[in-house]
């Protein structure tokens, strides 16, 4: 499956042929981007109720701002369904489906949902209804992805716990009881892992270390290829002493205590985990692939009454423009349809803006127009650039 392209969705008046028909004035911006330069294909745009002047300009800017929070969402949802899937592009690509089909075919495809937004509820309504969805959505996979996030830590320090060398690996299966001192008030065996590099010294110096060491108690427990594990007995008065003083020797003291039956319950617990990390893993990966596909759809309809608010403040009522989704294989494609869409329909700003000596619309102050949001060129008809990652 290849990965979605960039796209560009975008209107303009049926004034820009003779005439004024739909159909021409679609195939006349195919001629204008050239195949070369991308797909141009009808883009079905409903009409949606219109209120005043004033509320649409405020609903431009929180369209704006909502199409934003859904890339945010639709890039959130990307990178969890990555992670889950540890980069794997090809597994990756087959959750990134819009209903079942790839993000091409939806677009090209593309019907206005009018069961989820029913086009005669106020736009302000629109907004409102899909601004709550993305944030549904966006709460949904950060709570389950944490709640994986979660188990999967548990289940790599467990795991550690069993797999690491005997200055970290638990003990329970390693340690025999008979080895330590137990439930004896005046004395205590301490573990300790000795840097193989040391044992010589240690064998030397541990009865000596601290007051009140046992002689000859250190005992071999367990040897790996990096330490080696004793048992030291010393009198509890002085425990706190030689710990210290081991720790100043580069010799990890480690915490045990023998539990009946807990080599078996650590062999319980890590097999739980993993069950629960497992499923987590399950419901998550079919999570992120529900979430994607419904924060694309959110974003799409978000885009779609950006195109028809901004259409409304460009070219006035009655309505009548074409709205069409150009597909255009990598940046620099996208820069020249964009390039050649300008020479042919820059007039379209009229005298209301400043041109060049070629004739081309200045763009010395974008921000201050609508279309503009975080600082992109203005340009002389509705004009969106968008892709999913």
């Amino acid at each position: 499956m290849s990965k979605p392209g960039k796209y560009i969705l975008l209107s303009l008046p049926t004034s820009i042929v003779p005439s004024h028909h739909k159909d021409d004035a679609l195939e006349a911006v195919s001629t204008t981007v050239a195949p070369e330069n991308g797909s141009v294909a009808s883009f079905p745009i409903p009409e949606f109720k219109i209120g005043t002047l004033d509320a649409l300009v405020q609903q431009a800017d929180e369209l704006a701002k909502l199409e934003g929070q859904c890339q945010g969402v639709v890039g959130k949802v990307g990178d969890a369904l990555k992670n889950i899937l540890d980069g794997d592009e090809a597994q990756i690509e087959r959750m990134k489906v819009v209903n079942d089909k790839p993000v091409d075919q939806y677009l090209r495809s593309f019907q206005w949902n009018k069961v989820k937004y029913r086009a005669d509820k106020s736009l302000a309504e629109l907004i409102d209804l899909l601004s709550k969805e993305a944030a549904s959505i966006d709460n949904d996979i950060r709570f389950k992805y944490s709640q994986y996030n979660q188990v999967k830590n548990n289940l790599a320090t467990l795991q550690r716990k069993q797999a690491g060398n005997l200055s970290t690996k638990s003990l329970a299966s390693i340690v025999d009881p008979k080895s330590i001192v137990q439930d004896s008030e005046y004395i205590e065996t301490h573990l300790v892992a000795v840097p193989s590099q040391l044992v010589k010294d240690f064998l030397k110096i541990y009865e000596t270390v601290s007051a009140m060491v046992v002689p000859r108690s250190a005992q071999l427990v367990a040897s790996d290829n990096e330490f080696t594990l004793y048992a030291v007995t010393t009198f509890k008065k002085h425990s706190a002493e030689f710990v210290h003083k081991a720790r100043e020797q580069k010799w990890i003291p480690r915490d045990f205590k023998y539990v009946e039956g807990g080599k078996e319950e650590e062999r319980k617990e890590v097999e739980r985990v993993g069950g629960d990390e497992r499923k987590l893993w399950g419901e998550t990966l079919r999570l992120g692939r529900t979430a994607w596909s419904e924060a694309v759809m959110v974003m799409v309809h978000v885009l779609v009454l950006r195109v028809f608010v901004e259409t409304v403040l460009r070219y006035g009522l009655p309505l009548d423009f074409v709205s069409a989704l150009v597909r255009v294989p990598s940046a620099k494609q996208a820069d020249k349809a964009k390039q050649n869409l300008e020479e042919k329909y820059n007039y379209l700003a009229g005298n209301a803006f400043g041109r060049d000596k070629k004739g081309r619309v200045k763009k010395d102050d974008p921000n201050e127009m609508h279309g503009a949001e975080g600082g992109a060129d203005y340009t002389a008809y509705v004009f969106y650039e968008f892709e999913f990652n």
